[in-house]
């Protein structure tokens, strides 16, 4: 049998906690289509709150403003996302995660790492960041102390903050997803024509590799 390799452009942000649990089940997906379907997983820039300050909002306040949603409404979303995470292996420490944070930065950070071949890396430890360590996706200190866990030269990562490098990039990226219709993530779009919407379960991503992979 031949490995049918599928491009996945993996449209999220580093503060949407639907978009771990997605990229969680499609990893698992794929690992039980193993031998059948491999994927180039490319992250591709998604700003759940482009305006967002610098400082951040608290994030109570912020669902209230952004979803009407009541602290009871929200703490019984918060327990779904942690099961749902502790399902795929994924720690949700929630009470940690007081505030939302500006991520263009973290944007800007992934795109200079998909040049060094570490950007799944530094997605996902900036994931845990976030979530399980409750830590500003918007600090620059943070994000270069990240880079250099995964491997990534904290020199050069700091460089890169500090300069502006690839703000045109990052938002034409970003302008780019919006012009196709893509205004909630995570968004999977397999072979520059599939759309899988949303973090679904395991199965239904495996079902739908399967099912692409059958028509490349």
């Amino acid at each position: 049998m031949t490995t049918k390799t599928l491009k996945i452009d993996f449209v999220s942000d580093v503060s949407c906690p639907w978009c771990i649990i997605g990229l969680k089940a499609l990893e698992q997906a794929a690992d039980r289509l193993h031998g059948e379907v491999a994927l180039d997983l490319h992250f591709q820039p998604f700003e759940l709150n482009p305006q967002m300050s610098p400082e951040g909002q608290d994030i109570g306040e912020h669902l209230h403003e952004k979803y009407g949603a009541t602290p009871e409404q929200s703490q019984k979303n918060r327990e779904a996302i942690a099961a749902r995470g502790a399902a795929l292996g994924f720690t949700f420490n929630l009470d940690k995660r007081s505030r939302i944070y500006n991520t263009f930065d973290a944007h800007r950070l992934l795109h200079w790492a998909e040049e060094e071949g570490l950007q799944p890396a530094l997605k996902k430890a900036l994931f845990k960041a976030y979530f399980t360590d409750g830590q500003s996706p918007g600090d620059h200190e943070v994000l270069v102390r990240v880079a250099g866990e995964v491997g990534l030269d904290g020199a050069e990562a700091r460089e890169v903050l500090a300069s502006g490098r690839y703000a045109d990039e990052v938002r034409e990226r970003e302008q780019f997803y919006l012009e196709h219709g893509i205004h909630s993530v995570p968004a999977i779009i397999v072979n520059d024509r599939h759309l899988i919407q949303g973090g679904q379960p395991v199965e239904v991503f495996e079902q739908a590799l399967r099912q692409i992979a059958g028509q490349a």
